[in-house]
């Protein structure tokens, strides 16, 4: 990736619903060159996919809990994390160095929804244990950084 590539992400992280005219206008270059750029992002998997932005509480998430994973010495971590995509609830997943082997974002509508994931969690083969925060607030998340000086 070159400077104008990471420009491109950039802009793109920032608002991609940018047109290639208007990204080409941004960058230097022609919206026929911007396509075959951002095409060639896409395809190398730099771009991975373009997504609607929500407020979590307009469509009912209400409640959003980071919640720690502790994997028993038995445990498949293909098969806990094969467990944990199976969960809709849960929309992000770390793989941690320390204790916790997993940390997730999980989203739900109601305190009782979140107990019944914990308990499903705690009843995931591969479980020994879970650690949970509840988000009394979201400042901010998702936050576009700007893209790394390329290398070389």
């Amino acid at each position: 990736m070159d400077a104008i590539d990471l420009r491109l992400v950039e802009l793109l992280r920032a608002n991609a619903r940018l047109s290639y005219a208007e990204l080409a206008r941004q960058v230097g270059l022609s919206a026929p060159a911007v396509h075959e750029r951002v095409g060639k992002l896409e395809s190398g998997g730099v771009i991975r996919a373009y997504r609607a932005e929500v407020e979590p509480e307009a469509i009912g998430l209400a409640v959003t809990a980071l919640i720690g994973i502790v994997e028993d010495s038995t445990a498949d971590t293909d098969e806990v994390l094969e467990a944990l995509r199976q969960m809709p609830e849960i929309e992000s997943c770390y793989f941690m160095a320390g204790v916790e082997s997993f940390l997730l974002k999980a989203r739900v509508t109601t305190i009782a929804e979140l107990e019944r994931l914990i308990l499903r969690l705690n009843r995931t083969p591969g479980v020994a244990s879970t650690r949970t925060g509840i988000a009394l607030s979201t400042k901010w998340e998702n936050r576009p950084q700007p893209g790394a000086p390329p290398a070389g």
